[in-house]
């Protein structure tokens, strides 16, 4: 791909592959009272030296009804009891979606195949990154499994479990930013990067003892097979298995890690820890939305009410009722809008046909929400602006395809009423001709 490319295009596919590298190092920022993260700081620095390149596409419906959405959320801090809260998250608010323009800018000045390869080489990176430091992090414990929210490099021991955080924060949030990886390397597994990007996104995920996120990714993979015919798929489904089974037998025999054995003990938590403690959060939350319906308790405050009456700070742990308990009926409409005009625009632009990696990964995201609190998140502004820019990109094809269908429909009306008054001509002199003889 690269031979065909101009040095300047080379230096701008860099630039893509860089850009999505820093998204993913999301455990490396400076706080001011909200995060400022690497791909951040590297989006503004662009936006300064190359301001030429930048160009504010116009909004798809979806768009304009997610920024409705974060103006009614951030509208709801009005009503806030802890209004500082609700100011740090309005600022965090602006600051994401500025860069979400801009990373729109940059990502759609690019082609897809070198969208698509730096979604490549950036999930690889990611994931090797991940490993080595779930890896050194074992290795500095000396295989010894004992303690909670203890973190060494990319391990966190949470409840005397290993679970891989590799360059982020949690475990959960490491699937949720692996979903776009996964999502890709499943529905382009033809190269052998690719394979190995599957293979090193599968080993991962598991490796972070995610209940929801592993339920969520045997799902997509299940969607998949059903989407691409399930007897063709039948030659990956042995690979990845075989590729599991080595690298099991590998971990136990060699490292002495039962995988299968904390696998199977974090199952059998879930009927006792009510999944981590999440149902009695939710439950809270649900508290908190009956006593608010209409506007909510108010942006960024479900944490600061818990704080206050049960002693914790603990975040919802589903983005569904934490827009509920913070913004009430009013946010959740508007949320619920915004997804919907997403899958209306997906279905009708035949994404999950033409690039089902972008259908799967916006389903496996939307259904990690359940689990997960993501008001605003990196990954999910990076999807976004992925997806935008292939939709424009085929509006922009199809209006062209209909531009040079009119115009050779226009240019054969022509030809036909130049000819016609050719043969009308030729007629009326021959007509002349034979009544002179006559």
């Amino acid at each position: 791909m690269y031979d065909n490319l101009t040095p300047k295009s080379r230096n701008y596919s860099f630039t893509i592959f860089l850009l999505f590298l820093l998204v993913t190092l999301a455990n490396y920022y400076i706080y001011v009272g909200f995060a400022i993260k690497p791909y951040m700081i590297f989006l503004i620095l662009f936006l300064i030296i190359n301001l030429g390149l930048f160009y504010f596409q116009r909004l798809h419906l979806f768009e304009i009804a997610m920024l409705l959405f974060y103006l009614m959320y951030s509208f709801s801090g009005a009503f806030a009891l802890y209004p500082a809260a609700s100011i740090r998250i309005i600022f965090g608010i602006i600051l994401y979606i500025f860069c979400y323009f801009i990373m729109k800018s940059v990502i759609g000045n690019a082609r897809d195949s070198v969208i698509e390869r730096a979604l490549s080489d950036a999930g690889i990176f990611f994931n090797v990154a991940s490993l080595t430091l779930y890896f050194v992090g074992l290795k500095s414990l000396g295989f010894v499994f004992e303690g909670d929210r203890v973190v060494q490099f990319g391990v966190l021991l949470d409840r005397d479990y290993p679970r891989l955080i590799g360059l982020l924060q949690d475990p959960n949030f490491f699937v949720f930013y692996n979903t776009l990886f996964f999502s890709y390397y499943l529905c382009n597994v033809q190269s052998l990067k690719n394979k190995l990007g599957l293979i090193l996104c599968v080993v991962a995920n598991i490796l972070t003892f995610s209940r929801g996120g592993l339920l969520v990714m045997a799902l997509l993979f299940l969607i998949f097979i059903i989407i691409k015919n399930p007897f063709k798929q039948i030659k990956l489904v042995l690979g990845l298995v075989l590729s599991l089974v080595v690298t099991v037998y590998v971990a136990i025999v060699y490292m002495k890690f039962d995988i299968f054995g904390i696998l199977q003990s974090r199952i059998e938590d879930f009927s006792q820890d009510g999944g981590s403690g999440r149902i009695e959060l939710w439950g809270r939350a649900w508290d908190y939305f009956t006593s608010h319906m209409v506007i909510g308790i108010g942006a960024f405050n479900y944490s600061e009410y818990n704080f206050f009456q049960y002693g914790d700070s603990l975040e919802v742990h589903n983005t569904f009722l934490d827009i509920l308990s913070e913004s009430g009926l009013l946010g959740m409409t508007c949320f619920c809008l915004f997804i919907f005009f997403l899958f209306v625009q997906l279905f009708q632009s035949k994404i999950h046909i033409n690039k089902p990696y972008l259908f799967l990964a916006l389903v496996g995201m939307i259904l990690q929400m359940g689990f997960l609190s993501v008001i605003i998140n990196d990954m999910f502004f990076m999807y976004i602006a992925i997806l935008t820019t292939y939709l424009h990109k085929e509006n922009r094809e199809l209006n062209n395809n209909k531009h040079k269908t009119a115009l050779f429909s226009s240019l054969s009306t022509s030809k036909q009423i130049v000819e016609m008054n050719v043969n009308y001509k030729g007629s009326e002199t021959k007509h002349e001709y034979s009544s002179h003889n006559g």
